[in-house]
């Protein structure tokens, strides 16, 4: 990509890129870096984006095991509460659903967003 000065990445990061968590330490680094990839590569002909969707309904919030159920565990709480709260302090008041996720970045890597590059584009944004 780099060698033909062209080609397109999009990401997916979260909020953990910028507000570390230190029960995924390794995700919010991994994230961090994500965040900052664009910089190094949009200048040689590559557009990268990254979309930082906050919680979105999936296994991962709102599994078994998912964040959910982790937090609830660790503070006493009912999951569904947690659920809740995250929800609530997302600007939108409700969970991002996956296809809308798909949909954005389909959007951001095709030609209609030819001269978009280096750009976050958050759903939500966690207090």
């Amino acid at each position: 990509m780099l060698d033909r000065g062209a080609g397109t990445i999009v990401s997916t990061c979260s909020v953990n890129a910028v507000l570390p968590n230190p029960l995924v330490i390794d995700c919010s680094a991994a994230k961090a870096a994500l965040l900052n990839f664009p910089k190094q590569v949009g200048p040689r002909g590559a557009r990268v984006n990254t979309a930082s969707p906050g919680p979105v309904s999936t296994q991962l919030w709102l599994g078994e095991d998912g964040v959910d159920a982790t937090v609830a565990r660790t503070s006493g709480t009912e999951a569904e509460d947690v659920a809740k709260q995250a929800a609530t302090d997302a600007v939108t008041g409700w969970f991002t659903r996956p296809e809308e996720v798909d949909d954005l970045i389909v959007l951001v890597a095709s030609d209609r967003a030819g001269n978009v590059t280096g750009s976050r584009r958050k759903k939500t944004v966690c207090k």
